[in-house]
């Protein structure tokens, strides 16, 4: 075959192609290969022509021959790529993209258009596998390729844009290198904005600081970005917000911090994030029950602060609402998710503090779940107070030698932390060793005297110990008094100190004073509110026993707060109030239905209001409970005489004879 018919057969396949002949088209190449195997168009024509007869196989092999012929010629290239474009084409994506760079590299010094329109055609592809880097650097050879062509302001600052659409998913599975190449888009789509201020501007600006704020290292850029948004846009808010939950977040409270809490709130007082930061100052300023307020207040705004939700379970550990402080810590750690980086340092600290909390609580099921707290901070072996902590968990959960091993651990590897021998003094108090106990508090108090719940157990320690160390003024009152100077929310260091007045000093209106703190400080404390109401009536102040009464009443359960409805029931009895002596004391017998005594104190309050069946109920109901109470057998022969039922009277008097051969009232009745 002659240079003239091997012409004359290609342009015989090409005019094949064009009319749809692909099988004649594939005669004529074949021809063609038979006499020079090399020849470069017949091979992309048979790729053409096999593409179009769906045999993707032979298309590949013949675009590929040509491609080894001529590496830098256009045609196989873009054979190609049309090929691994069609929809029955898979696994072919990374084929696909080696493809389109080269087609870039061969259009690069010709037709800009074309290499336009394969370079959005690569970023798609680069997009879809989710290969942010890929698509942030082709993209910017795109806009470069632009620019040098000298592309208007507006379309250059609409790529920018595009830019950041493209990569607005990235920041969740950040690299650095992709996390710049956004960050510098942002940047140059604001300094290629046409109005400004505009509104398109402003929410551009929202959304860098918003992208910011996902980068930690980046702390100095998104503070100059909040500032440079401020200057351009006084009224926002947002640029504010955002700076202060980045404060709140790093965990600490600068003048700049303060600065922002207090700019934030003059602009816009119902600002979640500035109530915040005003909660967090009340915390650092030891105001907690303002912080537990403005916390509280500004996270029902802005709930998903871990860092707020921790330090409102602080505040609420302070004020000792433990069930609380738990369920902050929790809302904290749902809030992280599955934290890294500067998160996960929050996520140790809410379930440290969550197992301090849950200790506090003392009980078996919350020292369970304390246990299981702390296993789940990391690198929590190498840290002492933990496994401290993790020992007043066993401890709470009657694990004795467990509690001990880590006490014995900690004491020989950590001799000068205070915790260590705290541990050490609780072991030794929960086995009544109140002379060892005192040794590990006063080492304990020695390492760290500002914590109040040593000084509180070294005055349980003296207290118990003996009468001795109890009268002592300078042992258990000392650090009693101590205990509530340190810690003044503290209610069981006012209950013992109640104790000391009334039962060693002898001083009741010193005692009624702190009995009334800790039952203030704790409204579940009975002890200290009985007696609070107990010592009013015997310092002859009704009012302030009332007032009590009437509070915790007010507040109280049905079936709950038992010792106040009986006191108030008590009151009104002696007083002439049968009425409201009755309402109260049915009060008390719905918390405790099995109370001889007060069954006895009800049927004397239908009595004295003339009730005299419903009495007579009540006084049996006393003396079925409790067949020694002498005083409600008589009461109910005596109204069984004043019914009528003089039988059944006799019967009971007689009854009572037996049992007490000279009670008067029986022989009278």
């Amino acid at each position: 075959m002659s240079n003239k018919e091997v012409k004359a057969a290609l342009k015989s396949a090409r005019d094949a192609i064009r009319n749809k002949e692909y099988k004649e088209a594939l005669k004529h190449c074949k021809a063609v290969l038979k006499q020079e195997k090399n020849n470069y168009n017949a091979w992309v024509f048979i790729g053409l022509a096999a593409a179009e007869l769906e045999q993707p196989d032979q298309a590949k092999g013949a675009y590929k021959k040509a491609i080894e012929l001529e590496p830098n010629q256009l045609l196989a290239w873009q054979g190609l790529a049309n090929l691994y474009e069609k929809p029955n084409q898979t696994d072919v994506k990374g084929d696909l993209a080696d493809v389109y760079q080269k087609l870039l590299e061969l259009y690069e010094s010709g037709d800009k258009q074309k290499w336009c329109d394969v370079c959005n055609k690569l970023v798609d592809l680069y997009h879809q596998e989710k290969k942010y880097l890929e698509v942030a650097e082709t993209w910017q050879k795109l806009i470069r390729m632009k620019e040098e062509e000298g592309a208007e302001k507006a379309e250059l600052h609409q790529l920018w844009k595009k830019m950041i659409q493209l990569l607005k998913d990235s920041t969740r599975n950040q690299d650095n290198k992709t996390g710049q190449l956004l960050l510098t888009a942002f940047e140059h789509a604001l300094n290629s904005a046409d109005v400004v201020p505009g509104e398109d501007h402003q929410n551009l600006y929202k959304d860098f600081i918003q992208c910011l704020s996902k980068f930690p290292h980046e702390v100095a850029r998104l503070e100059k970005a909040c500032h440079d948004m401020m200057v351009l846009y006084p009224t926002m808010s947002y640029p504010l917000e955002v700076l202060c939950l980045h404060f709140v977040h790093s965990g600490t409270l600068s003048e700049k911090a303060l600065d922002c809490f207090s700019r934030l709130l003059e602009m816009d007082a119902s600002s979640g994030p500035g109530i915040i930061g005003f909660g967090i100052k009340c915390l650092k300023e030891k105001k907690y029950k303002e912080a537990v307020k403005s916390l509280t207040e500004g996270l029902q705004k802005t709930n998903q602060c871990p860092a707020a939700w921790y330090y409102l379970a602080e505040a609420q550990m302070k004020i000792h609402e433990y069930r609380n402080a738990v369920l902050s810590c929790n809302q904290a750690l749902e809030a992280l998710g599955t934290p890294e980086g500067p998160n996960l340092r929050w996520k140790n600290l809410a379930l440290q503090l969550k197992a301090e909390t849950l200790i506090k609580i003392a009980d078996a099921d919350a020292a369970e779940e304390a246990i299981k707290a702390l296993e789940q901070i990391v690198d929590a072996s190498s840290d002492p107070v933990v496994s401290a902590l993790r020992g007043q968990a066993y401890l709470n959960k009657g694990l004795m030698d467990q509690a001990l091993k880590i006490s014995q651990e900690l004491l020989l590897s950590h001799p000068d932390l205070a915790e260590a021998h705290a541990l050490e003094g609780f072991i030794h108090y929960s086995q009544k060793n109140y002379e060892q106990a005192e040794k590990s508090f006063l080492s304990a108090i020695e390492k760290k005297a500002e914590t109040a719940e040593y000084h509180q157990y070294l005055g349980l320690t003296y207290w118990f110990m003996s009468d001795e160390t109890k009268k002592d003024k300078g042992k258990a009152l000392t650090q009693f008094l101590k205990a509530a100077k340190l810690d003044s929310y503290l209610g069981s260091a006012f209950c013992y100190l109640g104790n000391y007045y009334r039962d060693i000093a002898g001083d009741k209106s010193r005692a009624r004073g702190c009995y009334k703190k800790a039952f203030e400080l704790d409204e579940t404390d009975e002890e200290s509110g009985t007696a609070a109401v107990n010592l009013s009536v015997e310092l002859g102040d009704m009012d302030t026993a009332l007032s009590i009464l009437n509070e915790v009443t007010g507040k109280a359960r049905p079936g709950a707060a038992k010792w106040a409805w009986l006191h108030r029931g008590l009151y009104y009895l002696r007083t002439g109030q049968p009425s409201q002596a009755v309402a109260d004391l049915q009060a008390a017998l719905r918390a405790d239905p099995k109370d001889s005594n007060c069954w006895e104190s009800l049927g004397e309050a239908y009595l004295n209001r003339g009730s005299y069946s419903t009495a007579l109920k009540s006084f049996r109901k006393a003396s079925e409970l409790n067949p020694g109470l002498v005083y409600s057998i008589y009461r109910a022969a005596a109204l069984e005489q004043i019914l009528g039922k003089y039988e059944n009277a006799i019967a009971t008097y007689q009854e009572i004879l037996k049992k007490t051969e000279n009670y008067v009232p029986a022989l009278k009745g």
